[in-house]
């Protein structure tokens, strides 16, 4: 199984503690089958509703998996860093064409919120410009940045956003109703096709998109995500034996550690994109504000 990425089990987008009767049956299962300890693997969403059975005094654990590697008080999540190399080796292939054709190539990539898988994939592979959820983006900023570098004579860009970038941000428009989910939430029908067609407009230079979509989710997990699925696990394991609950088995620095995520303090933060990421720039004509190192 070391070699799946995804959710063995299967999964659903319903909120398995969104009624107060939900954890009536939670608890009634837990005890019918007479778990000893149920250990919860998943991200922000899935971590709230455990510490919801927790306070109702149920053996829980948690893990954190999510590709966005935004949980609160760890590091690293299991699946980030195999999307960011997925998402790394698509930049990659697609330097080729935006050089070739001298093109604005624009990649959209998964983070509702959060915007790490942007950050460190564009990072990695030399993107020019990365609109995250965390700021406000500045498409006049944006667009000043572009055409500096083709006025240096560098005729090609890649740009990697984030899919919960605002919309308002890049074309003035909001998402209506018919666009969101049965939770209220944006389906993301194309933050980079907005940003594409406002790119090509302002700078007269052909532009494409990409929108990784669930790409960056499947396939074989990388080494690293292997090896931190299974110290991971085998910490929780430890830590069930000795009769320890209501904590995840978390990643600080290069140690694992058991941090208390399952109470009501600290769910619900996010491990966001810390501001000394950001540098601050002045750029020409413009305000100064937080961009990327």
């Amino acid at each position: 199984m070391i070699s799946r990425g995804g959710t063995i089990l299967g999964t659903s987008r319903i909120d398995p503690v969104k009624n107060p009767d939900d954890i009536t049956r939670i608890k009634c299962v837990i005890e019918d089958i007479d778990i000893g300890a149920l250990v919860v693997i998943d991200g922000d969403g899935t971590l709230r509703a455990a510490q919801e059975v927790s306070t109702h005094g149920k053996p829980i654990r948690g893990i954190p998996k999510t590709i966005n590697n935004d949980v609160f008080g760890t590091n690293a999540t299991i699946g980030f860093d195999t999307a960011v190399f997925i998402v790394t080796e698509a930049i990659d292939r697609l330097h080729t064409t935006a050089e070739s054709h001298h093109r604005i190539m624009v990649v959209e990539v998964m983070g509702r919120r959060s915007g790490w898988i942007a950050l460190a994939a564009g990072i990695a592979g030399g993107a020019d410009e990365i609109p995250v959820p965390e700021m406000r983006t500045s498409l006049g900023e944006v667009c000043l940045s572009l055409d500096e570098r083709y006025r240096a004579g560098k005729n090609f860009s890649i740009v990697v956003v984030a899919e919960g970038t605002r919309r308002e941000d890049i074309a003035g428009i909001s998402v209506p109703e018919c666009d969101r989910d049965e939770c209220g939430h944006e389906k993301f029908v194309g933050v980079g096709t907005v940003l594409s067609k406002e790119l090509e407009r302002r700078l007269g230079v052909e532009t494409r998109v990409t929108v990784l979509g669930h790409v960056q989710r499947g396939g074989n997990p990388i080494s690293y995500d292997r090896v931190l699925a299974t110290c991971l696990g085998i910490e929780t394991v430890h830590q069930i034996h000795a009769g320890n609950f209501g904590c995840i088995a978390a990643v600080q620095g290069n140690r694992i550690v058991n941090v208390p995520p399952l109470n009501q303090s600290c769910i619900g933060q996010r491990e966001s994109i810390p501001m000394n990421i950001y540098a601050q720039n002045r750029w020409p004509g413009s305000t100064h504000k937080y961009r990327f190192c």
